[in-house]
């Protein structure tokens, strides 16, 4: 079922409570970088339209429509490169109420070292994570590369809601701003766990079986 988008004013509180969440729990690193959408009907976007997202007013938002066109408010030049990165996201996927990319630490290190985070961590489930998150090739930010690169791992991972771009950061979305922070940090610790798991013999993945289980249980607890 597509997304009928948030109200302007409710697209603004839940990005900045979004921002302010991953901020307290170190989802931004050193330089507090991030930018946060939220679908605003069926044909708009509202975006953060600086690098620091660090406190947030209704001054640091531009409206967008779908194909990256700013509509309202002023956009910096860095962000202008992220426009399509966000939009493209929105125009493939019709049910995404929010996309949220940061440097969030332990994600990145896998980025960095261009791996997959397996699917070893059982709460990403409840996300709908029923595989390993993928790396999406380097190529310059903003570039057509890149934007291309995520259009195709969201192609052809048609259920997944993170990817990893390569030697950069993270891109997660989903329902809504708070449920997209939400998923943002249960990946990190994913990443982390999977990390820490190195010295203990490796990170042991889910089976499909479990998959199934879990989902199952989902879909019980929601009749």
């Amino acid at each position: 079922m597509s997304h009928d988008g948030f109200s302007r004013p409710d697209a603004e509180r839940g990005l900045i409570a979004a921002a302010d969440a991953l901020l307290k729990a170190g989802m931004m690193f050193r330089g507090q970088h991030a930018n946060l959408s939220a679908r605003v009907g069926r044909d708009r976007v509202l975006m953060t339209s600086g690098g620091s997202v660090a406190h947030l007013t209704a001054a640091n938002f531009a409206l967008l429509d779908l194909s990256g066109r700013v509509l309202e408010g002023d956009m910096d030049a860095t962000n202008e490169e992220v426009i399509q990165m966000h939009t493209g996201i929105y125009r493939l996927r019709d049910t995404v109420g929010a996309v949220i990319h940061t440097h969030a630490p332990h994600i990145t290190a896998f980025g960095v070292a261009h791996r997959p985070i397996p699917l070893a961590y059982e709460p990403l489930l409840r996300f709908g994570v029923t595989e390993a998150v993928p790396v999406v090739p380097w190529a310059p930010r903003g570039s057509e590369a890149s934007v291309g690169g995520i259009r195709q791992v969201v192609e052809s991972h048609p259920a997944l809601p993170a990817l990893i771009m390569a030697n950069h950061g993270v891109l997660v979305f989903h329902d809504s701003p708070a449920s997209a922070a939400r998923l943002l940090t249960t990946l990190d610790e994913a990443a982390e766990l999977v990390l820490m798991a190195e010295a203990l013999g490796g990170a042991k993945t889910l089976d499909q079986d479990a998959v199934a289980a879990v989902q199952g249980r989902l879909a019980h607890a929601t009749r």
